[in-house]
């Protein structure tokens, strides 16, 4: 009983300063792989914690050991520090610095809850069994993404768990999510470029027109999920993206066509691929046209151990009681967390931020998007308490 009220007392210590170091990350955003300054500030911190060993694998991450007095398993608990492409909305007193670059998806808050956890567990050294590994990521937001590069690095080769946080603004403030197995889909693009033959508007018997073509692409591909898939199976083929011609009296030559494609096995995975190809080589020979196309493999979904996420789900009723969570399904966004389950059994942990009453409403990726800072004390308390629950398992 004497331990909790010490680790509460030390959450307790560190809260003001967890939103101090979200406010400072939010203020001064940095686009993935250019996380300089951010990861500087990282290090400075949690040198100034002592008891660490922190190192810098690649240029714009850092890790940080705490290795326990007594000895155990590898536990790492992994935050990402990059911000997005966006110019923020929000008129927060600390709204980005940086024009047209934003904060608009969480990792801040990310980043300073694992600050304040490596500060709290760094104060109670004595009272761990094993070791913990705060791994601060770059690069989540752009494939091939930071973690398969920390993956590289040899950063999880030794670890037996792994677990993140992703604070969540459609998830109400004081819920924690709780997902076995799929959580984040397989997140795929495409480049599809349809030629045909260009020629002038007001004659159009004398052109191949692969704006006509691209529509009728398009448009067939919209019926892959809905005529060809199994309804129990789960897919999303999205057009994101046309580019065709320069001016109005005047058919072009081709049209370059982009889109998404979001799926959670890897059966439906490939028959995607190999269906949207049927469909643009069907339609465009039909017209007499041509096509070049390109599928690029992102993000592998994140699978959820079954017989980890039970202990966390174990860890987080016994610390917030069963009211606060809340028993979800995979969602069709995407998260290069999963390139770390594919050397270690993890976890992914949604954590409410939201709240209506606050007007933080706005979804992930808005130039409105906020998070309730009254959740970041509870990542801070999930990362601290799990520790305990997994390490003495």
């Amino acid at each position: 009983m004497q331990n909790i009220r010490v680790e509460s007392q030390l959450i307790k210590e560190v809260q003001d300063q967890v939103k101090e170091w979200r406010r400072y990350f939010h203020r001064n955003p940095e686009l993935s792989f250019k996380e300089e300054n951010t990861s500087q500030f990282v290090f400075d911190q949690l040198m100034s914690f002592g008891e660490l060993n922190v190192t810098r694998p690649t240029k714009t991450s850092v890790v940080a050991s705490l290795v326990g007095k007594n000895p155990g398993k590898i536990l790492g608990l992994r935050a990402d520090m990059d911000a997005l492409p966006i110019h923020e909305e929000t008129n927060l007193e600390f709204a980005s610095a940086s024009p047209g670059v934003m904060h608009a998806c969480g990792h801040d808050g990310h980043t300073a809850m694992l600050l304040g956890a490596a500060k709290v567990l760094s104060q109670m050294k004595d009272e761990i069994k094993g070791e913990i590994r705060f791994i601060f990521q770059h690069a989540e937001e752009l494939p091939p993404g930071g973690a398969q590069e920390l993956v590289e690095k040899g950063v999880v080769d030794d670890l037996d768990y792994i677990i993140g946080l992703h604070l969540m603004s459609p998830l109400p403030k004081g819920k924690i999510g709780i997902v076995y197995g799929p959580l984040t889909s397989n997140s795929d693009t495409f480049d599809l470029k349809i030629i045909g033959k260009g020629g002038h508007s007001s004659q159009p018997e004398n052109s191949i027109d692969p704006v006509l073509i691209s529509a009728q692409v398009i448009n067939n591909l919209q019926q892959i999920v809905s005529r060809n898939l199994d309804p129990s199976e789960k897919l999303v083929i999205s057009t994101t993206t046309l580019q065709a011609g320069t001016a109005k009296n005047v058919i072009p030559e081709s049209v370059q066509i982009g889109g998404s494609v979001r799926s959670f096995c890897p059966k439906v995975r490939e028959q995607a691929v190999s269906l949207i190809e049927r469909i643009a080589k069907g339609v465009t020979e039909a017209h007499g046209g041509s096509y070049e196309f390109q599928y690029h493999y992102g993000y592998d979904s994140v699978v959820n151990d079954l017989e980890l996420t039970k202990r966390v789900e174990e860890s987080i009723v016994q610390e917030f009681g069963s009211e606060c969570v809340v028993y979800g399904e995979g969602v069709m966004g995407g998260e290069d967390f999963s390139a770390y389950l594919k050397r270690v059994p993890g976890c992914f942990i949604p954590v409410g931020a939201g709240n209506e009453e606050k007007m933080i409403v706005y979804p992930h990726h808005h130039p409105r998007f906020d998070i309730d800072e009254e959740a970041l004390q509870d990542g801070v308390r999930i990362l601290v308490s799990l520790q305990k629950k997994i390490l003495e398992y």
